[in-house]
């Protein structure tokens, strides 16, 4: 889930800004907005919906830098990935059930065209491609095309919220370095993961609930610091 994977979520943001902007003016005044709307983000897609704490505290002013520094890149390896997660009190589950947000959503061929031409300057493709869905990617992103054309992230179901992210890994097809790299390249905890959620749409379903809401509650302001806002995606 944005150039990453918890820049994850890209879809799920636009949805939920949708919802957010033709709620707006009524919603500001009634008490359990973020409990009913922001959870639609994934609902709407055929996901599962998550009771939201209310009231944190966030900051009025933004830090770029500081933010991309935490954030995983298209390129990092698995254990950069994974320490940014630790980092936050996020561990290697949430890592790969957040990741799984990317089962819509498209990226650019800039953020995956080094997987299809010259992986880690080997000048061969990343051979943890499937070399059928390599071929279809090479068509999408010639090695002299434009790097922002887009293409889905989940090649089998790219507009439904499902377990499909996670079969694709099995079978080789993560779009992203950082996709492939949770059953390619992981842990025996992030491996065990990714295929205990291929096989049950339900246990991701209700791990992603239970992950959002960790990753909600990752350093809120305390005491005066901030405000509480009345539009979560801006400053009051």
């Amino acid at each position: 889930m944005s150039s990453s994977t918890l820049r994850f979520m890209l879809l799920a943001i636009a949805v939920l800004f949708v919802v957010l902007g033709l709620q707006r003016g009524a919603a500001q005044l009634t008490t359990g907005f973020y409990d009913s709307s922001c959870p639609n983000a994934s609902s709407i897609a055929g996901g599962q919906g998550w009771r939201v704490e209310l009231g944190r505290r966030d900051s009025t002013t933004a830090n770029r830098a500081e933010a991309n520094s935490a954030l995983p890149g298209f390129q990092d390896s698995f254990s950069v990935v994974e320490g940014k997660f630790s980092d936050v009190g996020l561990d290697t589950t949430d890592l790969v059930v957040l990741s799984g947000a990317h089962t819509f959503g498209r990226a650019r061929c800039a953020t995956f065209q080094h997987r299809l031409y010259n992986f880690s300057g080997t000048g061969q493709p990343d051979s943890t491609l499937d070399s059928s869905y390599l071929e279809t990617l090479r068509q999408t992103c010639p090695e002299s095309g434009s790097s922002s054309t887009l293409t889905d992230l989940d090649p089998s179901s790219p507009d439904s919220f499902d377990n499909s992210y996670y079969t694709n890994l099995q079978n080789n097809r993560g779009l992203l370095q950082t996709d492939q790299a949770l059953l390619s390249n992981g842990t025996t905890a992030s491996v065990s993961a990714v295929n205990r959620f291929a096989g049950s749409q339900s246990e991701f379903l209700d791990a992603f609930a239970t992950s959002m809401v960790k990753m909600g509650g990752i350093r809120p302001l305390t005491g005066s610091s901030g405000e509480i806002r009345a539009d979560c995606k801006r400053v009051n």
